[in-house]
């Protein structure tokens, strides 16, 4: 029982239901699993064993009463420190919120509470989650379990540096621009961006940053399994009356022929080896399984549609987002938004309602062309992960990171969902593969997932080395 962390959330939470083991004892054992290998990695950044335990313990005697525990029954998860928790703080990686304390939950921990999952504990996140790098004056550095050298990506890059090394089960992570399939592919894990809509969310305690009120970002679930990544959706997704972006659209859409496109070199993306080699292996795993599979040179924009998507989320407020940076006194916050600045400048109410105008028209693009091939294979970045701390190397360094990125920042834009799948290592590295379907069928992106996953190796725990003291 000593080992119970290993399991799948899915396989965890049916032996909780038949009463095969106590939601207690698969809480003590992902605790002493965060304990044992978190001082290496710096993941999860505030837990609260007694808390933990106890939210066990109601979910046992829930059982004991002959109730449904829900989909989650007993299953230890982490939250990200950018979404509401009840009696913790709200810190988005920023000592200047570090005393903004919840009163309420975010409508995602709710959901997850009500599923019946155990909140294990907070996961870091870059400062303001502007980064695909995890560090902040606050709680320290992130490391990547699989290979300290390599980022674990942001801004969830907590999230998916605790799931990689086995501290909980699955892992709450937000997207605006990257921020779960980044770190699912950097640290090696799965990781869905559900469609614009999909998860309800809102932050009580800073009510003008809520993840809802930023129009394109979106929690979702990041795992082990495609099978967790799933049932973690399924128990995010229940709808909540304070999220107005919230969408009542069925988890399961109608039968779609499988039929999958592969494109390599989206808008000239000028994509690396060994990740074009993955979305080969990809594509030839779908194939084997029963989809047909064309290889596209075009697909509909996604370098526009990348470039409107960091003038729509930055350009409202950006010198007071500047402002702010600079009083944290955060270096790659700073860095992150001077390298935005040309992107965002002189947008005004004409210009805004401009984008909002292409956005609609691109969307329009990609739903149809999302009807002809209902799955889409892309790279996650043109890159395979990158070294630690590179966008703090120089102006040239910065624009590569951003320029491999262009899939990522490019999808939320239409509101699209995306799937990162691992897809093993390329060397000393982590690799997948991004699968994007239309918006609310996030099955089709599960779908095909699952077949990728089933004919390649399992996601392995990482062992990461106890070698860091948490902050760097």
């Amino acid at each position: 029982m000593s080992e119970l962390w290993r399991l799948s959330a899915v396989e965890l939470a049916a032996r909780i239901r038949r009463r095969d083991v106590s939601a207690v004892e698969a809480t003590q054992s992902a605790l002493d699993r965060l304990q044992a290998v978190n001082p290496a990695i710096n993941a999860v950044v505030d837990y609260r064993p007694e808390d933990t335990l106890a939210q066990a313990a109601r979910v046992d005697e829930a059982l004991a009463r002959g109730e449904d525990p829900g989909l989650l029954a007993g299953v230890p998860v982490t939250v990200k420190v950018n979404v509401d928790q009840a009696g913790y703080a709200t810190t988005n990686g920023v000592t200047l919120q570090k005393d903004v304390i919840a009163a309420v939950n975010n409508p995602v921990v709710d959901n997850l509470r009500r599923a019946g999952a155990v909140i294990l504990g907070r996961t870091n996140t870059p400062a303001f989650s502007l980064r695909w790098f995890t560090s902040n004056r606050l709680h320290g550095h992130t490391l990547n379990p699989r290979n300290p050298a390599l980022t674990p990506g942001g801004s969830s890059g907590g999230a998916a540096s605790a799931v990689a090394a086995g501290i909980g089960h699955l892992a709450h992570g937000t997207d605006i621009a990257g921020s779960i399939r980044y770190p699912a592919y950097a640290c090696g894990v799965h990781g869905l961006r559900p469609s614009l809509g999909r998860v309800p969310a809102y932050n009580a305690a800073l009510p003008e940053r809520t993840i809802g009120g930023q129009i394109t970002a979106v929690s979702g679930p990041l795992g082990r399994t495609i099978a967790d990544v799933r049932l973690g959706l399924a128990a995010m997704a229940a709808p909540d009356p304070r999220d107005p972006w919230w969408v009542p659209a069925p988890l399961t859409g109608p039968e779609a022929p499988r039929r999958a496109a592969l494109c390599l070199n989206p808008d000239g993306m000028q994509t690396e080896p060994a990740v074009v080699k993955a979305l080969q292996d990809a594509a030839r795993r779908l194939s084997e399984a029963g989809w047909s599979v064309d290889t596209l040179d075009v697909v509909p924009p996604l370098q526009e549609a990348a470039d409107l998507q960091i003038r729509m989320w930055m350009a409202d407020g950006y010198e007071g987002m500047v402002e702010a940076a600079k009083k944290e006194g955060d270096a790659g916050a700073i860095a992150a938004l001077a390298g935005q600045r040309e992107r965002v400048a002189g947008m005004d109410m004409a210009r805004f309602s401009a984008v909002l105008t292409r956005r609609a028209t691109l969307t329009r693009l990609w739903e149809l062309f999302l009807a002809e091939y209902p799955v889409l294979l892309l790279p996650v970045s043109a890159e395979l992960p990158f070294a630690d701390n590179l966008d703090l190397q120089g102006e040239a360094a910065y624009d590569r990171v951003w320029r491999a990125q262009m899939t990522q920042i490019g999808l939320p834009f239409m509101g699209l969902p995306g799937l990162t799948v691992a897809m093993g290592n390329a060397g000393d590295s982590p690799v997948g593969v991004q699968v994007v379907a239309g918006r609310y069928r996030e099955d089709l992106c599960l779908a095909a997932g699952e077949a990728i996953e089933a004919a390649g190796p399992a996601v392995s725990i990482a062992q990461p080395q106890p070698r860091y003291n948490g902050r760097r």
